[in-house]
């Protein structure tokens, strides 16, 4: 699942993301993205930053024998999890992009599969870029996707949007017109946005893009999201019904969205739930610049978790 983490820069965004988990754009930091469902420690020690690769003179990425082997553990755990929990259009996605089980998949394979498919291609960046670069990328049929992948001791959770997460969690769907043409219309909002709307903005990608359901009933109910989608444990929890120990589901209005806090460190209480794919078109045609506008005025939703005090 992915998570957001301040840092330092008002400038930054993670690769795939960004995030205002108070509502006041004022206050709006940069955000680098983690993935998976379980609560970070804050007491953890500090470990030492990850950084991308760069391609040689042929656009060629080398990745160590560790980090094919980490590829390799990650998807095959993770293909255990989605066949029956993710949408079908997903599922479809990932057999035309015939991922290498054992080895990290150059960026120039990916890109033949979207280019042929949505016109769509990847973009290799570090962990952080800048607003306006990530939402450029967007606008431009460009998916930033950073060229490094987790330890093996950050197996269960990283902080950082690794090449597991964007390629596996978001590729397959780029692949489906609404899928590709929701974030291609969003990054030319994001373009437009003010720095206080973006952080509205932002609540629309969390609950779609990133932690998006699909299917009215429960029984039809499948996962998009890539940040559920690239964590195992966010997989199983997002369509469980078990008391005490499944989320809430709530069918998708756009305004609502956009006044939802959410926690960037814990697994996702709501969900919202759209009918179909295709109504990613559905909701990137509508009024999203006069629903940012009231939300804006009608100010955010009680939080459904327990506020952070420190």
């Amino acid at each position: 699942m992915e998570r957001l983490q301040q840092t330092s820069s008002i400038n930054a965004v993670n690769a795939s993301t960004i995030h205002n988990n108070t509502g006041n754009a004022n206050n709006i930091a940069s955000k680098i993205i983690g993935i998976d469902g379980s609560r970070h420690d804050d007491s953890t020690p500090q470990k030492q930053p990850y950084v991308s690769h760069q391609p040689d003179a042929n656009g060629h990425i080398h990745y160590s024998d560790d980090e094919n082997a980490m590829w390799q553990a990650l998807l095959e755990r993770q293909a255990k999890q989605t066949p029956n929990r993710a949408c079908v259009e997903y599922l479809q996605g990932l057999d035309k992009l015939n991922l290498p089980p054992t080895r990290i998949p150059q960026l120039q394979d990916i890109d033949e599969v979207l280019q042929a498919t949505t016109g769509w291609q990847t973009a290799a960046v570090p962990a952080l870029i800048s607003f306006g670069k990530f939402f450029k990328l967007l606008a431009n049929k460009s998916f930033p996707v950073a060229t490094f992948i987790r330890r093996f001791e950050d197996m269960d959770y990283i902080e950082e949007p690794d090449i597991f997460h964007e390629i596996v969690g978001h590729c397959p769907l780029l692949t489906h017109p609404a899928f590709a043409t929701f974030n291609e219309t969003y990054g030319k909002l994001g373009l437009e946005a003010t720095k206080e709307e973006r952080g509205f903005l932002a609540r629309l990608y969390w609950f779609t893009i990133e932690f998006g359901l699909v299917g009215s009933s429960m029984e039809d109910r499948k996962i998009y999201g890539g940040g559920i989608l690239s964590s195992p444990s966010e997989t199983i929890y997002a369509l469980s019904n078990e008391p005490n120990h499944s989320p809430e589901c709530r069918a998708f209005d756009l305004l609502d969205v956009l006044r939802t806090p959410y926690r960037i460190d814990q697994i996702q209480p709501v969900y919202y739930v759209i009918d179909d794919l295709d109504t990613l078109f559905d909701i990137i045609n509508s009024d999203i610049r006069g629903a940012v506008k009231q939300a804006m005025s009608l100010g955010l939703f009680e939080p459904t978790y327990p506020v952070k005090t420190r």
